[in-house]
């Protein structure tokens, strides 16, 4: 076969492959070349050019080699013909200092992505403060909220604010000097740099830049070197006036083992909290998430997902790639009974056969503890585990909501149910005892 006249033909066959990477924006571009078995293809822009090399390159290949019969590779191209920058800016990176220093950047880090910017945040009562302080720090970093320090559980936002924190800053000032990365990559280049005699190198590279943003800082808990490291990175920004942002998964205070000089100065900017959204927060982000596809997603299904998933937006967006990828597979439009089956939500003989007494009072005895202390505010081990066993099993083997679970045990916030959840989801991961405990508690509670 020939070069294709233009691109939807390959659209076509990476939309019915691959719906989960599948953006709106795909019919902005155009092929742009195929010369020796390459085929360019034009993107928007530079990050939009780097989610398609990162995440759909073997999608774009295999449809391009179906479409024309030949063996192609294929390059994303921006409109001035490079590649997207990563975390740190196209023109900072280019910038050579030493080539030991040099050496520091190769792992370094985030690939901005083209759907985490501001107008794609959904705001509601549970992220509002966060919106607000990031927006304001993309539009005067190192003057306002210096250090702004996001928390809240998984899949709530703190990273897509983050992105679109470095999005809007380079965007107006396409010079501005962004190191965007992990705390495990800070930890890692910082063990690489020692074991390559190189801190000097680090040091430049971390404590030169304009702003730097770190996500899960709570990656530093018993890593005496790399706090005593970024202690001094800290520092060394903050005197000069430089944007410092920073995520965990919990406030300062409550980051274990780490150093009180940090925890300090982790809170002398804004500390902001991210909690679990409210339904109409959830509904909203359902339609924003399927519109990024290009899908026009049913009312009566928008509410069912934001019914039904009140964890995190993670979720909500997993939901939205099983009911797209089935769209994209049949041609027909999906219905609300469809969607059901699809996302396993029907209701089980199962769930409906348990409440939450049961689970409770099956907790209780089998710890040996008082129904009153389950639901009161102790804080002993031998306490917190059992309520949050409760917690967990509530989740997994009734269709009460994070709200109403926290409600019955004693009027606690969906996010410390949501907490709860995921400490014993892991515990039954990691420990074999705890494991045991909890299988042996679901016999008493159901023991058909």
């Amino acid at each position: 076969m020939s070069f294709p006249e233009n691109i939807n033909s390959i659209l076509e066959k990476v939309k019915a492959s691959d719906p989960k990477n599948c953006r709106a924006w795909f019919n902005q571009l155009r092929l742009g070349g195929f010369e020796g078995g390459l085929m360019r293809i034009e993107c928007p822009d530079k990050t939009t050019a780097g989610y398609l090399e990162e995440n759909c390159k073997t999608s774009f290949i295999r449809a391009a080699q179906s479409i024309t019969g030949r063996l192609v590779s294929v390059e994303f191209i921006s409109n001035d013909n490079t590649l997207t920058p990563t975390g740190n800016n196209s023109k900072s990176a280019a910038k050579k200092t030493s080539a030991r220093q040099d050496d520091v950047t190769d792992d370094v880090p985030y690939r901005l992505h083209p759907d985490l910017i501001f107008d794609n945040f959904v705001v509601g009562s549970c992220n509002r403060l966060a919106h607000a302080s990031c927006v304001a720090v993309s539009a005067s970093p190192g003057n306002t909220y210096n250090p702004l320090f996001l928390h809240g559980s998984v899949g709530l936002g703190k990273t897509h604010l983050l992105h679109a924190i470095c999005c809007d800053i380079i965007r107006k000032n396409p010079d501005a000097q962004v190191r965007f990365l992990t705390c495990e990559q800070f930890v890692n280049l910082f063990i690489k740099a020692i074991s390559e005699n190189n801190l000097p190198g680090f040091q430049q590279k971390f404590r030169n830049v304009d702003i730097l943003i770190i996500d899960d800082v709570q990656f530093l808990r018993n890593r005496e070197g790399s706090q005593e490291e970024f202690f001094h990175t800290f520092n060394a920004l903050y005197d000069g006036r430089k944007q410092i942002v920073l995520s965990a998964d919990c406030s300062p205070d409550e980051i274990a083992d780490l150093q009180e000089r940090l925890v300090s100065r982790f809170k002398w900017g804004l500390v902001a909290r991210i909690d679990a959204p409210a339904h109409e927060t959830r509904e909203a982000i359902v339609r924003k998430k399927a519109a990024l596809r290009g899908f026009v997603i049913p009312d009566e299904i928008a509410q069912f997902i934001a019914t039904k998933i009140t964890s995190n937006t993670r979720e909500l967006e997993g939901a939205i790639t099983s009911i797209y990828a089935m769209a994209q597979a049949t041609g027909e439009p999906v219905t609300l009974e469809l969607a059901r089956n699809l996302l396993g939500y029907e209701q089980s003989p199962q769930k409906q056969s348990v409440d939450f007494t049961t689970i409770v009072d099956a907790v209780a005895k089998y710890y040996k503890v008082r129904l009153a202390d389950i639901k009161g505010k102790g804080r002993h081990k031998s306490i917190i585990v059992p309520r949050q066993i409760c917690m967990y099993l509530a989740r997994k083997l009734t269709p009460m909501s994070l709200e109403e679970i926290g409600v019955n045990i004693g009027r606690r916030d969906h996010t410390t149910v949501m907490h709860s959840i995921d400490k014993i989801d892991l515990l039954t991961r990691d420990d074999k005892v705890i494991k045991k405990q909890v299988d042996e508690i679901v016999t008493l509670i159901k023991p058909a």
